[in-house]
């Protein structure tokens, strides 16, 4: 039990080969403890397909909402999403005390579903402390469960996130309005070593939201270091300790920064760091990441010297008509990249404007769905069957 009304269940290795059975039973328990209950579900998938879960509750007078269980592959969703999920699972709880809530992700998905679970903790201010809360939620699963679906180590970004999430008990207005930036450099102190002679060969990808296509707000590949061009070079922390990179990309909202090592043959890659972050939190123009700030290997944190530093610069974006032209540097064409399936959210919620904060329009979709005050959260992995 996380608290008193927040319940823990997993998912045992075999429940998968009965998984309709499985999650009915599951069901079936509720039912018998709270016999008046009426549950919102919240499931975390991959895909546009039906899900299994769906199929499992067809049979039950039950409302089942779909997120993604990704953003350009970090186990996050962008802000505006996280305050969708935010304010409609406050309102759900709030109509009624025998309102329940149900928290499923799908295979692979549970550290995004630990962080939103723990983001509804902050946000209901059942618990403050961001690493402490998100560090509470881990536990619930076995230690070893986020290395085995994430190689990246996520937690750096999620704590960002939670931070924006903990800045609404003090901000007037939040999520505060997307404002375009222009990424202007990246400067790297303390070169890291990634060439096994204390040096390493940084290029850039960056994703996101394109600011100069308002109509579509599917992220994309904004900026791609072209693997031969001139400017991608080879720094030895013998021979300089301050590396600046120019970056010149356009961006707005909520963006992945992924840095790769490049090897001598400037084929095989090998990722360095990555970082999410929301522009409309950028502060200062500038945002200063040291080793603890960056999404990383999980091997790799002994690569960085300790007193490593990026800092990512912008400046305001000129939103005058400009020319783009098709052989602008640091920039290649990619084959279609996969873009997470928001359909089933927006069309649930096509007639609500849920991106306005002092809206009730969360509220009025929910009052048909109808009433405790307990979410249970419950994902799939590799263990044996267990409440917490």
């Amino acid at each position: 039990m996380l608290y008193s009304a927040v319940f823990d269940c997993c998912f045992a290795t075999d429940a998968f080969e009965d998984y309709k059975g499985y999650v009915g039973g599951i069901i079936s328990q509720l039912r018998e403890q709270y016999p008046n209950a009426s549950i919102l579900a919240f499931n975390f998938r991959e895909g546009q397909t039906q899900s299994q879960i769906a199929n499992a509750l067809t049979e039950y007078d039950m409302t089942i909402m779909e997120y993604p269980r990704q953003y350009e592959g970090c186990p996050l969703l962008p802000i505006e999403v996280i305050h969708h999920f935010l304010r409609s699972s406050e309102s759900w709880l709030s109509l009624g005390l025998q309102n329940l809530l149900l928290m499923h992700s799908e295979r692979g998905g549970w550290p995004v579903l630990a962080f939103m679970l723990a983001a509804l903790l902050i946000y209901r201010k059942n618990y403050s402390g961001e690493l402490k809360t998100l560090d509470m939620v881990y536990k619930q699963g076995p230690s070893e469960l986020l290395h085995l679906l994430t190689p990246l180590n996520p937690v750096p970004s999620q704590l960002r996130y939670l931070q924006y999430v903990s800045r609404r008990n003090v901000a007037t207005e939040w999520p505060p309005l997307d404002k375009a930036l222009t990424m202007d450099c990246v400067i790297i102190r303390m070169i890291p070593n990634f060439d096994g002679d204390g040096g390493c060969r940084p290029i850039f990808r960056i994703y996101g939201q394109d600011p100069l296509q308002n109509s579509d707000r599917a992220p994309k590949i904004l900026f791609s270091t072209p693997k031969k061009s001139k400017i991608v070079r080879h720094y030895k922390q013998a021979e300089c300790e301050l590396v600046k990179i120019d970056i010149n990309c356009r961006i707005q909202g909520d963006v992945v920064l992924e840095c790769i090592s490049l090897h001598g043959d400037t084929e095989r890659e090998e990722m360095m760091f990555r970082v999410m972050f929301n522009t409309a939190f950028i502060r200062s123009n500038i945002l200063m990441l040291n080793r603890d700030d960056i999404d990383i290997l999980w091997n790799a944190k002994d690569l960085f010297p300790k007193d490593f530093r990026a800092e990512v610069l912008f400046s305001e974006m000129d939103t005058a008509p400009s020319v783009v032209l098709a052989d602008r540097p640091c920039f290649e064409e990619k084959d279609d990249l996969p873009q997470e399936a928001f359909s089933k959210v927006q069309e649930m919620f096509s007639s609500v404007d849920w991106l306005v904060p002092k809206g009730d329009a969360t509220v009025e979709v929910l009052q048909n769905l109808a009433l405790s005050n307990t979410v249970i959260d419950t994902h799939s992995h590799d263990e044996k069957s267990q409440v917490n």
